[in-house]
């Protein structure tokens, strides 16, 4: 399956226990995505998932980036974003967080070391 078939949407399943979300590709597959970070980015919102069983074409460390939308009955529509400089801008902002949240967790004030 190439990622392209993944350009499908599908709503929201979210299991709040593990973090998984369900979403149905455009071809009707049903796939599994653990969510790694949900990030907003100039007035939108975007997911990085990483699917449960690895796709086709895929590494095993790979993630991709979903735009999502909420719709009017309350569901989130789940969109995979196409355009490079939106999934890098993504992707830089989620290090940025990480990269603060280690630095943080380096200077925590209990520490006695």
């Amino acid at each position: 399956m190439s990622v392209e078939n993944e350009e499908g949407t599908g709503q929201d399943m979210l299991d709040e226990d593990d973090d998984i979300i369900s979403l149905t590709s455009a071809t009707g597959e049903q796939i599994d995505f653990c969510e790694i970070a949900g990030i907003a980015h100039k007035g939108n919102f975007y997911a990085i998932l990483q699917p449960v069983e690895l796709i086709e074409g895929m590494e095993d460390d790979e993630a991709l980036v979903f735009k999502v939308t909420r719709l009017e009955d309350g569901q989130d529509k789940f969109e995979i974003e196409l355009n490079d400089e939106i999934i890098d801008a993504v992707f830089a902002e989620y290090n940025r967080l990480l990269d603060n949240a280690m630095k943080n967790s380096d200077s925590d004030p209990d520490d006695e070391s």
